[in-house]
């Protein structure tokens, strides 16, 4: 007789809530994990380095749990095939895991406790991945917040010790031989590099976060988005060190629990405009800018670096993020889901919630949004946050030659044509 805990967005075997719980419940805990097929016959890319990443992680986590003369049970399938295999394989008592809050992975919860309820197997899902999720932080009158500010306020007031306690793993791995991790070339994809920061990544980066992040020629972030991401570390030990070290890091955090919590509250965000109103501006959807927008040819050396970054290695500075979607929605047209997809598709840290946010913060159209009138300035972000221009050579060596492409547009033709679009549809 066995539990299973189902691994998600939380590869980690310490300070894992659902873990703790299953390796309470006094019966031999399997760890499982799905290459769900849903998710993966999805992907464009054959390298995605994603993958690379969580199978890299999960050897990882092989190697933890043979000390423990146990393994993880590895499927390649959709997740009701898995839970099919697992309950024929063991004498499955009960499933531990821990909340998701996107839409998809809603669904796919419910359908497989549903599933194990014809089978008589309880469903146990536990909070892990945020400090506060759903109704924790509310206003006084039980609604959402939808502003930033307060909610953090409210968050902070609310945050204690009690919030942050790690959870202890014990020993109650089910003892057998190692399985097999399925390879990544039997599911399709090739073997990449993933060679990514690790979660130990210096206090000191923490410490001076508030006066090194908007600079992306500087390596002044912590780079440990995408381990939250996946799970690879726990927010609980990372909020403990913002809260002693930097409340502007701390804030970062907070932001991703807001996002987190939104996306529960609002699930039409993902397909829709937060504002309803904003759902009315005529884009333009120029086809070729925005494959120019993608290729980092914009003319504009400060967005052209940033995208050139995110196409060769799967990240971009934040500050810089916010300048290209900016530029896409605003001196373009092009709708947020566009720019949104194609983050979808190449960032490593990719989230829905804080992607989606960010998305719609730069359109105007989310909560707590910037306001539609304001138009980043692509040369005075240069001119502010990488005035030698170290980060653009980078990116984009030729920007001092005569062989740099023009600017696809001029800003105040862009800025003033961004103005009447935005401002004709919110008279509506």
């Amino acid at each position: 007789m066995v539990v299973l805990c189902w691994l998600r967005r939380d590869l980690r075997l310490s300070d894992q809530a659902a873990l703790y719980h299953a390796l309470r419940s006094g019966i031999p805990v399997v760890p499982v994990f799905v290459f769900d097929t849903n998710i993966l016959n999805d992907l464009e890319d054959r390298t995605d380095k994603r993958l690379q990443f969580i199978h890299d992680t999960l050897e990882q986590l092989q190697q933890q749990l043979i000390q423990s003369a146990s393994s993880l049970d590895v499927f390649y399938g959709t997740p009701e095939e898995a839970f099919i295999h697992w309950t024929k394989r063991y004498k499955v008592k009960a499933v531990f895991t821990n909340h998701d809050y996107e839409p998809y992975a809603r669904e796919r919860d419910a359908a497989i406790e549903k599933q194990l309820k014809t089978l008589n197997i309880p469903f146990h899902t536990y909070k892990d991945q945020v400090i506060f999720e759903k109704n924790e932080v509310l206003k006084d009158n039980g609604e959402p917040y939808t502003v930033f500010t307060p909610y953090s306020k409210k968050w902070k007031a609310k945050l204690n010790d009690f919030y942050l306690k790690p959870y202890p793993a014990k020993d109650n791995f089910y003892r057998q031989q190692p399985l097999p991790i399925p390879a990544l070339k039997d599911m399709g994809f090739e073997i990449t590099d993933s060679s990514f920061p690790g979660t130990d990544r210096e206090d000191a980066l923490i410490r001076h976060y508030d006066q090194t992040r908007d600079f992306p020629a500087v390596d002044g972030t912590t780079r440990l988005s995408v381990h939250l991401r996946f799970g690879t570390i726990s927010i609980r030990a990372l909020a403990q060190r913002a809260r002693k070290l930097n409340e502007v890091f701390l804030n970062e955090l907070i932001w991703r629990d807001f996002y987190q919590m939104i996306l529960w509250h609002f699930p039409q965000v993902v397909h829709q405009s937060f504002r309803k109103e904003y759902d009315a501006i005529a884009w333009r959807n120029n086809e070729k800018e925005f494959q120019r927008w993608c290729d980092g040819q914009t003319g504009y050396p400060i967005v052209d670096a940033g995208m050139r970054e995110l196409n060769a290695t799967g990240y971009m500075h934040n500050r810089v993020r916010m300048i290209v979607a900016s530029f896409l929605t605003k001196h373009l047209l092009i709708d947020w889901r566009w720019g949104e997809a194609y983050f979808a598709k190449k960032l490593l840290d990719y989230d829905l919630a804080a992607n989606n946010g960010g998305w719609q913060w730069a359109a105007g159209s989310g909560c707590d949004a910037a306001p539609y009138f304001r138009v980043f300035n692509p040369a005075l972000q240069t001119q502010k946050f990488d005035k030698d221009l170290q980060y653009i050579r980078k990116w984009v060596p030729e920007v001092d030659d005569l062989t740099y492409i023009l600017p696809i547009v001029q800003h105040e033709v862009a800025r003033k044509r961004a103005l009447e679009v935005y401002g004709k549809a919110l008279k509506k």
